[in-house]
C-alpha cells in the first residue's frame, strides 16, 4: 500500500471469511485479503459473543441497508458497513456506539502506524545490501 488510494475494510467470520461491502452488495471471501491489515475486536474471555459472531455478521449482512443500490462512495461504503456491525454489536452488549472518528483513531490508526512503520524499513532494507541472519537459539 502505497498511501495514496482509499483502504477496503472487511469483517471476518470465525472461519475468516471476509464480509464486506461495496457497490454491488455484500460479499463473502475466503481468500483475496492476504495482505490485510487485521484489527483484533473481540478479545478471547468474550465466549458468548464469539459463539454468536458468526451468525450476528450473517444476519446483519443480510440486511436492506446493505443492498447494491444503497451504495454511496462517500456516506455508505465499506468503512459504515464494518463500523455499522460494530456498533450493533457494541449496543447488543449495552456498549456506546463509536463515531467514525473514534473508531479510527482507537481502533485503526494505531494498527495502520504500526504497518506503515515496518512497511518504511522493509522499503530501507530491501534497496540496501543488508542480509538479515536469525539469531541461534543459544543466542536468543
Amino acid at each position: 500500500y502505497d498511501g495514496h488510494c482509499d483502504l477496503h475494510v472487511g469483517i471476518t467470520n470465525s472461519q475468516g471469511v471476509v464480509y464486506h461491502y461495496d457497490q454491488e452488495g455484500v460479499h463473502r471471501a475466503g481468500s483475496g485479503w492476504e495482505q490485510c491489515l487485521s484489527i483484533p475486536l473481540v478479545q478471547p474471555d468474550m465466549w458468548e459473543l464469539l459463539q454468536q459472531w458468526d451468525s450476528l455478521l450473517e444476519e446483519f449482512s443480510l440486511e436492506e441497508a446493505w443492498l447494491p443500490h444503497r451504495y454511496e462512495e462517500q456516506q455508505h461504503n465499506c468503512y459504515t458497513f464494518a463500523l455499522a456491525f460494530i456498533n450493533r454489536v457494541r449496543q447488543g452488549r449495552g456498549r456506546e456506539a463509536l463515531s467514525k472518528a473514534q473508531f479510527t483513531e482507537s481502533f485503526l490508526l494505531p494498527r495502520t502506524r504500526e504497518a506503515s512503520r515496518y512497511l518504511t524499513l522493509h522499503q530501507q532494507l530491501a534497496h540496501r545490501d543488508v542480509y538479515v541472519v536469525p539469531l541461534a537459539e543459544q543466542e536468543q
